[in-house]
């Protein structure tokens, strides 16, 4: 998984950047929080990610992030999440 996103992070930030007129500098976040999906919940999870924006006025990702390391019963220092 590290090795993928190292990947994935590494070569679309290059893209990014190599856009002409991107009008920033385009950096990944240090860190990232992987969650398998069963496969009957797939159409959950698409909407989910369809209607983020709207459910983010609700819940900060903070907030949801520290909710499933609860609920899937992670150990995690409050310290290493990202605001």
């Amino acid at each position: 998984m590290s090795e993928m996103l190292k990947l994935i992070k590494g070569r679309s930030s290059h893209w990014m950047n190599g856009l002409p007129d991107l009008g920033f500098r385009f950096d990944w976040q240090e860190g990232y929080a992987a969650f398998s999906v069963s496969e009957s919940q797939i159409a959950t999870v698409r909407r989910y990610i369809l209607t983020q924006e709207q459910h983010h006025t609700r819940q900060t990702f903070h907030e949801e992030l520290v909710t499933l390391l609860h609920k899937h019963g992670m150990e995690f220092d409050e310290r290493d999440l990202l605001d």
